[in-house]
């Protein structure tokens, strides 16, 4: 555990050397105050409080921004260890493979952490002070956030996966980049396509809720919709988060994490100093 809170206490401090916290934060609470403010829009029409209508919003906001930040921290993790020449280094201290991996997913997740709930903290008090009732919406908001979090330990596993197959910075950046388009746009584009030719068939009604928790993208934005009471304000995807059963959603928003840490784990093994 001391190795693992030493490499995570680096870690942390190069984030900051870097301006990744101030990055992370700026970025999450900006584009959060922005959708705060003109998600409020439809609330009267919807006949639910304000908050859980920044939430649909934000949820919206989160399946791009908090896979993107959380590539973007980790895509180097491994990679700029191996050009810079300090990973034999980093291998000789009395911690394995698996401390190292693992202290520097704590200092990114602390880092994404801060940048979630200073994003949607600020997006919940400006919702409750233009409307005291959007207290309501206040558990669909901690839901919202710790999923984020777990979204983005997703991400970072799968970052420093990619990061330790292209042993160059240059190229696992290209890998976190093509990754992030394939799995959050181009994943979702494939599956409408898909559903239009099925034309309601058993692609439609049997393989297309599996798909949709086979993302992990996917699977958080199912559960935070399926247990909102503003789903309608996501219209395109409020039939498909009815469809699958929350615990379904639930599983896999907790077990993707897990997946993409073992993963990492067993690329990081392959890696030669």
């Amino acid at each position: 555990m001391n190795r693992i809170l030493a490499t995570a206490r680096t870690e942390f401090r190069i984030a900051l050397r870097n301006r990744w916290v101030a990055i992370a934060i700026g970025l999450m609470a900006l584009f959060a105050l922005v959708l705060s403010a003109a998600g409020s829009a439809p609330t009267g029409g919807l006949g639910v409080d304000r908050l859980s209508v920044t939430v649909a919003s934000l949820t919206s906001l989160a399946v791009y921004l908090v896979p993107l930040v959380a590539l973007l921290m980790s895509f180097d993790a491994i990679a700029g260890e191996v050009e810079r020449g300090t990973l034999p280094l980093l291998l000789t201290y009395p911690g394995g493979r698996v401390e190292i991996l693992i202290g520097k997913l704590v200092a990114h997740l602390a880092v994404l952490t801060l940048a979630v709930v200073a994003g949607y903290g600020l997006a919940g008090v400006a919702a409750l002070r233009a409307d005291p009732a959007a207290a309501a919406g206040l558990p669909a908001l901690f839901r919202l956030t710790w999923t984020s979090v777990l979204l983005g330990a997703t991400f970072l596993g799968v970052g420093y996966a990619l990061s330790s197959l292209a042993r160059r910075p240059s190229g696992a950046a290209g890998l976190a980049m093509g990754f992030w388009l394939g799995a959050v746009v181009l994943y979702d584009l494939g599956l409408l396509a898909a559903v239009v030719a099925d034309d309601g068939g058993w692609f439609t009604t049997d393989l297309f809720p599996l798909a949709l928790l086979a993302n992990p993208a996917d699977a958080f934005r199912l559960f935070n919709l399926a247990a909102s009471e503003a789903s309608a304000a996501a219209a395109g995807v409020a039939g498909a988060a009815s469809s699958v059963p929350l615990w379904q959603s639930a599983l896999s928003v907790f077990v993707w994490p897990l997946l993409a840490l073992a993963a990492a784990t067993a690329a990081l093994r392959k890696v030669t100093p």
